[in-house]
């Protein structure tokens, strides 16, 4: 049996996806916070099992004859920790033979702040005994799609990343990877750095964006805490405008590059090119707008 934390999450659904081109659903089990969010997953004949990151006797139920673990990153940044540190107890008592876990790319050097609680997890994982595989992702192409709306409207992209060069690729690309390690046999040990194929600078992307739309959406770098203190105006927690914020100043600085090829070689093809996330985004938004 194979199962996945977070699978009503974005990632979760779509290594889902994944995983049924090679899996039977009843091989499968989804583990929610909120069996009710999964209807659609039990319908289509996985398994829903209640599994609540904080609550380590739920965790150790809902792994009962889990053969294979894909533990995706809690969201709840500064409790990562502590809730991984759960699962991987969970799953060692319940005798998990292979456990993946999404880290971040190059968790073992990288100055960026998202990645203290990857490593400490890495290490825990190594220490707990369980067979593993390290998915060290990059950064999803959807981080920066998800800014589109205020770009358009206010005819600007905001950043703090300068010239720093990222090599995006798209959250379903990841998914791909995710779901290749877990149908194969022979990944215990392995440390994949992942990311796409291209590398772009924020300038790139409002160029892209620019051509799709029709506008002059220039990219404007600021610095990080001038950043930070528009995010925190816009509305949004002091922590996560602080994530955003310094995440750019990490790429600036190359955190976010990659050249290796190792997604691209893991999934067997291309990754996914910048102008097609941007489209998909474009037509998602212009969806939702006629609704």
């Amino acid at each position: 049996m194979i199962a996945i934390t977070g699978a009503t999450g974005q990632l979760g659904r779509l290594v889902i996806e994944q995983l049924l081109q090679n899996i039977p659903a009843n091989q499968l089990i989804a583990l929610v916070r909120n069996p009710a969010k999964a209807s659609d997953l039990q319908a289509r004949g996985l398994q829903v099992r209640a599994a609540d990151y904080t609550q380590p006797a739920a965790l150790e139920a809902a792994l009962q004859g889990v053969e294979k673990l894909l533990l995706i990153s809690s969201s709840e940044v500064g409790q990562r920790l502590e809730q991984h540190r759960n699962v991987v107890a969970a799953a060692k008592r319940s005798g998990v033979t292979l456990l993946a876990y999404t880290s971040i790319l190059n968790a073992q050097d990288s100055q960026m702040d998202l990645a203290h609680e990857h490593r400490e997890t890495e290490q825990l994982i190594k220490a707990s005994g369980i067979p593993f595989v390290l998915l060290r992702n990059g950064w999803y192409t959807e981080n920066y799609t998800a800014g589109i709306p205020t770009a358009l409207q206010f005819n600007v992209l905001l950043g703090s990343a300068g010239d720093g060069k990222i090599s995006l690729a798209a959250r379903a690309d990841y998914a791909a990877a995710a779901a290749e390690v877990l149908v194969r046999d022979d990944q215990a040990g392995k440390i994949y750095e992942l990311a796409g194929d291209a590398a772009y600078t924020l300038a790139d992307f409002a160029a892209e964006l620019s051509r799709q739309t029709g506008k002059q959406i220039p990219y404007n770098n600021l610095p990080e805490a001038e950043y930070r203190g528009i995010l925190q105006n816009a509305g949004l927690p002091d922590w996560l405008a602080s994530l955003l914020a310094s995440s750019d100043a990490s790429a600036a600085q190359g955190a976010l590059f990659d050249e290796s090829h190792q997604l691209s070689r893991l999934i067997g093809r291309a990754t996914t090119p910048l102008a097609d996330t941007i489209r998909t985004a474009l037509a998602e938004g212009a969806t939702a707008a006629a609704h």
